[in-house]
């Protein structure tokens, strides 16, 4: 019994440290918004046609408030993860973008964010990718310089599925109900502060 009472001790030692996890999960999640926001902001008239568009597009109603409310909930959840303000809160929007990103744009292609040809995961459209990945190699072997080309790392077919998308709501939704964290947001100091 004793060994198992020292490890309980040990474990309750670590919550002095459990700040960690939500900032962590903060800053994973910061770049993720801020890059696809701005990849919006950069060009809103073409993102504002393909969420419009039923035909090459995703076809959603009102196509320029949901462009601009997508667009300003990722850049505006990114700085507010960041500095751990209002963090709960904006966790709610940004799950909303998530779970409107997986069932428009990625559910059709099941749950692989990246195709592979075996597995669990693996579908018809992922074994159909490692073909066409697998002819690509051989003409850059073929053509080009595939040393240099894979000198940094390997080619793989995207497969755009739903991976992504529902690992960033878990992550979200674990911050939803545990918070920014101690020590390293604004919440924390705000609570602290006007709410002993």
């Amino acid at each position: 019994m004793y060994p198992l009472v020292l490890l309980q001790r040990l474990l309750d030692m670590t919550r002095s440290l459990d700040f960690l996890a939500p900032l962590a999960l903060r800053l994973y999640l910061v770049p993720i918004f801020w890059m696809a926001g701005n990849k919006k902001l950069a060009d809103m008239d073409s993102i504002i046609d393909w969420f419009g568009n039923p035909d090459w597009g995703l076809g959603l109603p009102f196509p320029e408030f949901m462009a601009w409310a997508a667009t300003l909930t990722e850049v505006g959840g990114a700085v507010l993860l960041l500095i751990g303000f209002a963090v709960r809160w904006i966790s709610i929007p940004l799950m909303a973008t998530m779970v409107v990103a997986a069932v428009t744009v990625h559910l059709q292609n099941g749950w692989l964010a990246i195709a592979e040809g075996s597995g669990l995961f693996a579908t018809p459209r992922t074994e159909g990718a490692i073909e066409r990945l697998n002819q690509g190699k051989e003409i850059l072997q073929q053509h080009g310089n595939y040393d240099w080309l894979t000198e940094n790392g390997n080619f793989v077919m995207l497969n755009n599925g739903i991976e992504f998308a529902a690992t960033y709501f878990i992550m979200l939704l674990v911050l939803f109900f545990i918070g920014a964290g101690r020590y390293f947001s604004m919440d924390h100091w705000i609570r602290r502060a006007f709410m002993r």
